[in-house]
């Protein structure tokens, strides 16, 4: 063997070796958590251009990231030489584009059109609701474009959608659907799913352009194959059909993505797609303790859909999991807060640790208690509690019925919902500054009803009537995760108000917590980080918190009854404990206030499939409630002392 081609195994095991070796035909590399997939798409590619003179514009290779198409071209310009660009490695999107830029005149695309972001498409959906004479309220554009993309992502046309609509809400968007790809055409314009989209039907229609791509694309690589919707795998079988040197990288264990219409199913129907493929189980982790795998290895394998791996790692042993059960939500985020400050004074630094939640509502609590303690801390992938849009919203709100003089607030309220006050309207309201008579005259605001309501409700109660009297979570509810997200924050903000009968004290609490958070920003890099257990595929960090392991809340209440539903849960719960390298911490409570309500739920199912042996139990012993020969009955017994046994003392 050269020197050239021991250089390129040096670092890879015996599995990766085996996978990089495969030149010819389909394979499928099933790729646990840190086990190295990029490293063999990178080496893989390295070894067909050097020591199987495959030109490099005969290579495609897609990702779902920038990011991941960067990190893939500097690795391989660091295996083969940095004069090499690959050019045809990029994201789904970046590479369609190319390619209907290129060719997409056959199907009437001018090279020339200009790709919308959602923002312009939410404009243009806009304009036809108006035009339709369409309820604005009831089809909130971005809702509207939601479904339309679903359907661009199952290859339904617009002419054809109608055929495939149930219920007076889908009927709707069979009429706006037709008008939407009209007004694009007529703007030149593209949105982000017709490039892929179009692609597709690109490929269909002409038959010569796809031998010319079929062609081009010897070898075609395809990262985080379980990530896949049916555009995607649909592209990728055209393009391989010539050569079959189709190779594509996932693992089934982490398919987390179906409400962004990926389909897991993709993956696992990889072999009776391409019979001939050759597997390649990537099972060697780099990243975290044998007992960290041990523990996701039991609660996967409850996933009655997934591909097994056997993960192990030169790791052996480690510290078992913490299961921490607190009296309430307090006592939880106290524990999180005290574990931290254990660590640093231990020589740990705050990027050592991570803390993981289910829903981005449950950064509030979190956010607060490291405020309170001085610990500086990052957001990842979203921003602070009491920035987020909706919350400064509803606090405005509430701070000019504390103070109807506030300017700042007004502006931000008076056409939020919108009622159709326009700037000049608005910039006349401010000169009268703010007065309440013109208010409710302009913006039919009954501003002057809850003052006169403020000393004899609740900060809550006064909350929950201007959420009704303004109709706010009506007109941020549009059917998508960003909306259901956007609610549960202004859920969680009324579990904050809920703990301040006066509304001065709540107003002064939330800009004590915002002026402290804000100063936080003078912190070096060296923070705590937290996001949503979605948000950390892809990540690592030596020590993980995942807390709100409970029934409701991880697996959430919206996916108990399916099963499909209940396993992609049990997936990200296993994408969240493999992101540890060192240490994980579970947490939950017995009791917590939730939305403004104290509740009680049972402890996440998912601890209950984790090996005894691999848990130390801390807090109020809720190890009683997993032992393997409890029966339900006992189990509930239990939480029924534990609730009448309860006491905030």
């Amino acid at each position: 063997m050269s020197e050239s081609k021991n250089n390129l195994f040096r670092d890879l095991n015996p599995q990766q070796i085996d996978a990089v070796n495969h030149v010819d035909g389909p394979a499928l590399v099933v790729a646990g958590p840190g086990s190295g997939k990029t490293r063999v798409l990178t080496h893989r590619i390295a070894n067909l251009i050097k020591n199987h003179s495959v030109s490099e514009t005969n290579i495609l290779c897609v990702t779902f990231t920038n990011k991941a198409a960067d990190e893939i071209k500097q690795r391989v310009g660091g295996l083969v030489s940095e004069s090499f660009k690959l050019p045809w490695s990029g994201t789904f999107h970046s590479v369609c584009s190319k390619i209907l830029r290129r060719d997409g005149f056959n199907i009437g695309i001018p090279p020339s059109f200009v790709i919308y972001d959602t923002d312009d498409s939410v404009s243009v959906i806009k304009e036809i609701i108006k035009d339709f004479g369409i309820d604005p309220k009831r089809f909130n554009p971005r809702g509207v474009l939601e479904t339309i993309s679903s359907a661009k992502s199952e290859i339904i046309s617009a002419e054809d959608y109608e055929g495939y609509a149930q219920g007076y809400y889908q009927r709707t968007v069979a009429k706006i659907y037709p008008e939407y790809r009209k007004r694009l055409q007529n703007s030149n314009a593209l949105d982000f799913d017709d490039l892929l989209y179009f692609t597709v039907k690109l490929f269909d229609t002409d038959p010569k352009v796809l031998e010319k791509y079929q062609a081009l694309f010897k070898y075609i690589l395809v990262d985080e194959y379980q990530d896949t919707n049916k555009a995607q795998y649909v592209l990728t079988r055209q393009l391989s059909e010539l050569s079959k040197n189709l190779f594509v990288v996932g693992d089934m264990s982490q398919a987390i993505y179906s409400f962004r219409g990926a389909d897991f199913r993709n993956i696992l129907n990889f072999q009776r797609d391409y019979p001939d493929a050759v597997i390649y189980n990537l099972e060697q982790n780099y990243r975290s303790t044998q007992v960290i795998l041990d523990a996701a290895k039991a609660i996967i394998k409850n996933n009655s859909t997934h591909i097994n791996l056997d993960l192990w790692t030169d790791r052996s042993g480690g510290d078992r999991i913490t299961v921490f059960s607190g009296n309430s939500g307090n006592e939880e985020v106290a524990f999180v807060v005290d574990e931290i400050s254990d660590g640093i004074k231990m020589g740990k630094s705050f990027n050592d640790f991570a803390v993981l939640y289910r829903t981005n509502a449950q950064s509030r609590a979190v956010e607060e208690a490291l405020i309170k303690n001085s610990i500086p801390y990052r957001m990842f992938g979203g921003v602070r509690f009491y920035s987020r849009k909706e919350i400064k919203d509803i606090v405005s709100y509430l701070r000019v019925v504390h103070n109807p003089k506030d300017a700042v607030s007004w502006a931000r309220i008076i056409n939020t919902p919108t009622r159709g006050v326009g700037q000049k309207t608005a910039q006349k309201l401010k000169e009268s500054g703010w007065d309440l008579e013109e208010i409710e005259s302009v913006a039919k605001i009954p501003i002057k009803k809850w003052i006169s309501k403020k000393d004899n409700l609740s900060t809550t109660e006064l909350m929950d009537g201007i959420l009704h009297d303004t109709g706010y979570l009506k007109w941020i509810d549009d059917g998508t995760e960003d909306a259901l997200n956007r609610i549960e924050n202004i859920k969680e903000l009324r579990t904050v108000a809920s703990l301040f009968v006066e509304l001065d004290g709540f107003l002064e609490s939330i800009s004590l917590v915002e002026s402290v958070s804000e100063s936080k920003d003078t912190f070096d890099n060296d923070r705590v980080t937290l996001l949503t257990a979605h948000a950390s595929k892809g990540l690592e960090f030596p020590t993980v918190f995942i807390v709100g392991m409970e029934e409701g809340l991880f697996p959430h209440s919206n996916s108990t009854d399916n099963n499909d539903d209940l396993e992609e849960e049990r997936r990200l719960c296993y994408v969240a404990i493999t992101r540890a390298k060192n240490k994980v911490f579970i947490t939950n409570a017995r009791s917590r206030l939730y939305f403004g309500n104290i509740q009680t739920n049972l402890p996440s199912r998912f601890i209950s499939e984790i090996p005894e042996n691999l848990i130390d139990f801390k807090g109020l012993g809720f190890n009683n409630h997993f032992r393997k020969n409890k029966s339900e009955e006992d189990f509930l017994d239990d939480l029924e002392y534990d609730r009448n046994s309860f006491s905030w003392e």
